[in-house]
């Protein structure tokens, strides 16, 4: 296929976070892909066990500085980066003090959700939707892997959608298998608004949002799906397949049939 400008935007990346599939899959695609002559950018949330002397994190000046706004307050938003020199892939890191450097990752010390995940992922949304603004670079393929992403596909589709950096870009979200317990919280709706996105747009989905409902909401404004673990829910799969969005099965060699997927659902212009 025609060599494509893919952002990846991850949950985990192994060896920053311990392995597990989703991190390694975090490393391993995004190098597969360049391997395959693509140009990419890959992003993932600083979360707090990450040791920045040992992974040789350092601070993009330019790119920080810019505050969002959610839930009515400021959160500053810092953008780091490091490099895996054995796969050669250079690695964002969205950072806040509130939401991740202080905190570990999805749960905390005793085992627990945070209360406030669905406001991390927001954050953690636009956090790389501004960073790629700024950074002038228009991706034709935005892929979402692990729940912490799943609020992109709603971004690119309603508040980012006149942006030239994302007008035509398509988006595809894989799924892995379920590593939430609690819901993400009772403001999540009133959280999510920004631009064109309000909470009307979710009125279809329950009041209080969880690990199911999120990858309903990923699912609704993705162009493709994929279900990359075999402990993926099955449901998924089903709820795609009624939106005739396509879908790909688990695959254990899965660069050429993600490559496939990336070029049915962004074709080359005639």
């Amino acid at each position: 296929m025609a060599k494509k400008k893919i952002l990846f935007i991850n949950q985990e990346i192994s060896p920053y976070v311990p392995d597990t599939e989703l991190s390694i899959m975090g490393r391993a695609l995004p190098q597969a892909m360049q391997e395959k002559g693509h140009e990419i950018r890959t992003f993932m949330p600083k979360w707090g066990n990450i040791n920045e002397r040992r992974g040789q994190l350092h601070e993009v000046i330019r790119l920080s500085g810019m505050n969002l706004i959610i839930n009515d307050t400021d959160h500053p938003l810092i953008i780091k980066v490091a490099s895996i020199q054995q796969a050669r892939v250079q690695v964002y890191f969205i950072d806040n003090d509130d939401y991740f450097s202080k905190r570990q990752m999805e749960k905390d010390e005793m085992g627990n959700d945070y209360p406030d995940n669905g406001e991390r992922a927001i954050f953690f949304a636009r956090g790389v939707l501004e960073t790629v603004k700024k950074l002038r670079w228009v991706p034709d393929i935005i892929h979402c892997q692990g729940w912490m992403s799943a609020v992109v596909p709603l971004y690119i589709k309603t508040a980012y959608q006149d942006e030239p950096s994302f007008a035509n870009t398509k988006v595809v979200t894989s799924f892995f298998a379920k590593n939430l317990t609690n819901d993400l919280g009772t403001n999540f709706k009133k959280c999510v608004e920004f631009r064109e996105t309000t909470a009307d747009l979710l009125s279809p989905y329950k009041e209080v949002f969880d690990f199911e409902e999120m990858g309903k909401l990923a699912i609704d404004y993705s162009d493709g799906i994929i279900l990359a673990s075999p402990e993926a829910d099955k449901s998924f799969e089903q709820y795609a397949s009624t939106k005739n969005i396509p879908v790909l099965g688990y695959q254990e060699d899965f660069a050429d049939s993600y490559e496939a997927l990336y070029a049915k659902i962004c074709p080359e212009e005639e």
